[in-house]
C-alpha cells in the first residue's frame, strides 16, 4: 500500500500543515518581544492596592505586575489607598516593582486617598510616582504590631534599619532622600503639592489619562539604572481583577469577619459536643473556626485579647454550673468585649474589631452558652428513664406473697421479685436494684 502522505496529491496538505506551524511559532515569538497592544494601542495593567497591606494584597499585586510581565504590556497601573501594614508584605510588593521589566506607575487615587506608612514604601519604590489633588502620603515610622516591649535599642535599630531602606529607594529612583526619611523618624506626612515639590513624586494628575499624556514618550530611568521611553498614548487599560477565591480570601480576611466566624464556630462545636451525633453542627464549626484562625494567623493579633476571650468563655461556664446570680455571666460579658477590641492590634480603626461587632457576638454567645450548658448539666443529672436503671425507685404491688421469691406488677408489667423479708400479697413494694429478670424490693413504708 502507498504511502498517502508520499502521494504526490498530499503534497499540498502537508505544506499546509507545516506553513501553520511556522506561523504558530512566529507568532509567538512575535508575541513575546513585542509589548501587548490593541491594534497600535498599547495596553496599561491595572492593579488596585486598597485597604491594608498584607499577604494577600502583596499577592494580589506581585500577581498583577507578574501578570503586565508575560503579556509584555507597556505599563503598570497601580492605584493606592492604604493606611499602611506589615513591612514583610510591603517589601514584597516593592521587589516585585524592582524586579518588574515593566514600567510600574504608582496612582495615589482618588482625591481623599493615602499612601501613609507601608504605602510610602511603595509610592517611592515606583517608576513613576503621582498623586491625585486632595491625597497625602507619609507617615512611615515602624510601628510593632502584636510585639512585646522590644527595648529602646531594639527599637531604635528597627527604626534605622527602615530608614536606610526608604533612603536607598528614594536615592537610587532620584526622589528627596531627606524627606523620606522623615517620613518615616518623623511620622511626617505630606500633601500632594508638599510631595510634588519637595521631589517626592513625578506629577500631581486628576485621572489616569492625564497620566498618560504627561509621561507618553517620555524616558524615564529605571532601578537597576537603564532607560526607557514610555510608550502610553491612547493605551488600552486592563483591569487585573481578583480571582473568586482571592475575593472570598479577602473577605475573611476582615477582623469583623474573623470575630463572626470564630463566635460561630465556638458555638457549633459546642452544640456537637453537647449533643454527640448530629455532624452537622461540628464540620460547620470546625470549618469556620479553622477559616477564622487563618484570618488571626494574617492579622496582628494581640495575646491579651486572647486571653480575655477564654477567660469570657471559662466565666459563661461557670455561671451555668453554680449559678452566681449573674455576676460571673456579666463578667463573662466584659471579659469578651474587651477582648475582641482589644484582640487585633492595629493604630488603624478600619484594622480593628467594632464594637457593634464584639456586642454582636458575645451576647448571643453567652446566652447560647448558658442555655446549652444548663440543659447538658440538668441532663447529666437526670434519673434514666429507660432500660434497667429505669426501674430502680418505681413503686409496685405484690401479685403474690414474697417468701422471699414472688411476682409483682410494676410498669404495667409482670416480674419476678425477690425481697428480704416477707411481703404479703396486694402491698406495695419498691425496687431497690435489678438482678437479670429479677427484681429486688422492699416493702413500701407510708411516712407516719
Amino acid at each position: 500500500m502507498k504511502n498517502p502522505l508520499r502521494s504526490p496529491g498530499h503534497f499540498p496538505y502537508v505544506r499546509g500543515l507545516v506553513l501553520a506551524a511556522f506561523l504558530l511559532v512566529l507568532t509567538w515569538v512575535v508575541g513575546w518581544a513585542h509589548p501587548a497592544a490593541v491594534g497600535n494601542r498599547p495596553v496599561v495593567v491595572e492593579v488596585d492596592l486598597k485597604d491594608m497591606v498584607e499577604p494577600l494584597s502583596a499577592g494580589f499585586v506581585a500577581d498583577g505586575i507578574l501578570h503586565a510581565n508575560a503579556i509584555k504590556a507597556g505599563a503598570v497601573l497601580l492605584n493606592i489607598d492604604t493606611p499602611g501594614g506589615l513591612e514583610s508584605s510591603m517589601r514584597d510588593i516593592v521587589q516585585a516593582i524592582l524586579e518588574s521589566r515593566v514600567p510600574v506607575i504608582a496612582y495615589v487615587a482618588p482625591s481623599g486617598a493615602r499612601a501613609a506608612s507601608a504605602g510610602f514604601f511603595i509610592l517611592l519604590a515606583a517608576d513613576v510616582a503621582v498623586m491625585a489633588p486632595g491625597t497625602h502620603a507619609g507617615a512611615a515610622h515602624p510601628v510593632f504590631l502584636g510585639a512585646p516591649d522590644l527595648g529602646k535599642t531594639m527599637e531604635t535599630k528597627i527604626e534605622n534599619d527602615t530608614a536606610a531602606y526608604i533612603r536607598s529607594i528614594a536615592e537610587r529612583r532620584g526622589r528627596n532622600a531627606k524627606l523620606a526619611e522623615d517620613g518615616v523618624r518623623e511620622s511626617s506626612s505630606y500633601t500632594e503639592e508638599e510631595s510634588l515639590q519637595g521631589r517626592l513624586i513625578d506629577a500631581v494628575a486628576g485621572s489616569p489619562s492625564e497620566i498618560f499624556q504627561k509621561f507618553d514618550g517620555k524616558t524615564i530611568k529605571r532601578f537597576d539604572g537603564s532607560t526607557t521611553a514610555l510608550n502610553l498614548h491612547d493605551p488600552v487599560l486592563e483591569p487585573f481583577a481578583m480571582t473568586s477565591w482571592q475575593r472570598f480570601l479577602f473577605y475573611i480576611v476582615d477582623p469583623n469577619v474573623a470575630f463572626l466566624l470564630a463566635g460561630l464556630g465556638v458555638i457549633l462545636l459546642y452544640v456537637e459536643f453537647t449533643h454527640p451525633g448530629l455532624v452537622a453542627p461540628g464540620v460547620a464549626g470546625a470549618i469556620a473556626l479553622v477559616l477564622a484562625l487563618f484570618a488571626f494567623h494574617l492579622l496582628p493579633v494581640n495575646v491579651t485579647g486572647v486571653v480575655l476571650l477564654l477567660t469570657a468563655l471559662v466565666l459563661f461556664i461557670l455561671e451555668a454550673k453554680t449559678p452566681s446570680h449573674g455576676v460571673l455571666a456579666a463578667g463573662g460579658v466584659v471579659a469578651m468585649v474587651l477582648g475582641a477590641l482589644m484582640l487585633i492590634n492595629s493604630p488603624w480603626p478600619e484594622a480593628r474589631i467594632r464594637l457593634s461587632t464584639a456586642l454582636g457576638v458575645t451576647l448571643p454567645l453567652a446566652v447560647i452558652a448558658f442555655i446549652l450548658t444548663r440543659l447538658a448539666l440538668a441532663a447529666r443529672r437526670a434519673k434514666a428513664i429507660t432500660g434497667s436503671a429505669g426501674m430502680i425507685d418505681l413503686v409496685g404491688i405484690a401479685q403474690t406473697d414474697l417468701e422471699p421469691d414472688g411476682k409483682i406488677l410494676v410498669h404495667g408489667e409482670i416480674w419476678a421479685a425477690r425481697a428480704k423479708a416477707r411481703v404479703s400479697k396486694g402491698a406495695r413494694v419498691r425496687v431497690r436494684q435489678v438482678d437479670g429478670l429479677t427484681l429486688e424490693v422492699e416493702p413500701e413504708v407510708h411516712p407516719v
